[in-house]
């Protein structure tokens, strides 16, 4: 199955340019064909093509559905890499394991500050098509340590470090079912005043193991780690 993106979809209406395009001059569809278009807010919609133009093609809704609504919700507040190709790369597969909110994280010895979110947002919507996702995770504008901490609101809140302090795995710290955040620093680690604001706020520190992972791997990890314990204690 193709799946086709359009924020502004509803029953009756022409699809975006720019998939209407795709739709037609990429994947070849004609008229008569049976697509599939979501809004990226859990929304699945059967369309018939009534007209195939690639300027916008006219759909006749045959049914639609809610999908992948209900799930706990999964925050990532990752440090941006200084490489940004792997800041992509982590955001291109969080969407596809399942994240909810992805948050670029200012810290202390963040190497990068400036991000295009406009770009992470369109691999978003490219992963979301690619790994048949109806929800469209939020890419967050980038947000200070002490911002995001103060303003959140998960029920469940982690910061992994590399501090020597004895630190539960987050496969066993976290409990399924729950909304979760997860705190993951730059390549020098967050400044031992952040991990003290932190718990101070209700987070717990953890561990992903012995291994010594890259931010952008340990984004990837922390986001798979609970999406696995949700599955598996559904």
């Amino acid at each position: 199955m193709e799946l086709l993106f359009d924020r502004d979809f509803c029953a009756g209406a022409l699809l975006s340019e720019e998939e209407s395009r795709h739709c037609v001059k990429v994947l070849r569809h004609r008229a008569g064909d049976i697509v599939h278009v979501t809004d990226g807010a859990g929304r699945l919609y059967d369309c018939k093509i009534v007209k195939a133009d690639a300027r916008g093609c006219e759909l006749e809704v045959v049914g639609s559905k809610e999908v992948g609504g209900g799930k706990p919700t999964v925050h990532i507040a990752v440090a941006p890499t200084k490489n940004n190709d792997r800041l992509e790369w982590a955001v291109e597969k969080m969407t596809e394991i399942g994240v909810t909110k992805i948050t670029p994280l200012i810290c202390e010895r963040s190497e990068r500050e400036r991000l295009r979110i406009d770009r992470l947002e369109k691999i978003v919507i490219a992963a979301c098509k690619q790994s048949l996702k109806c929800v469209l995770p939020e890419v967050s504008e980038p947000t200070t340590f002490e911002d995001l901490i103060e303003s959140t609101t998960e029920e469940e809140r982690f910061i992994l470090h590399c501090g020597d302090t004895p630190k539960p795995h987050l496969f066993e710290a976290f409990t399924a079912g729950r909304s979760a955040i997860v705190l993951i620093g730059p390549e020098g680690d967050f400044s031992p005043t952040e991990v003290k604001r932190a718990i101070e706020k209700g987070f717990k520190e953890c561990t992903l193991g012995e291994e010594r992972l890259r931010t952008e791997t340990a984004a990837v990890v922390a986001d798979n780690i609970i999406a696995l314990k949700n599955q598996i204690n559904k």
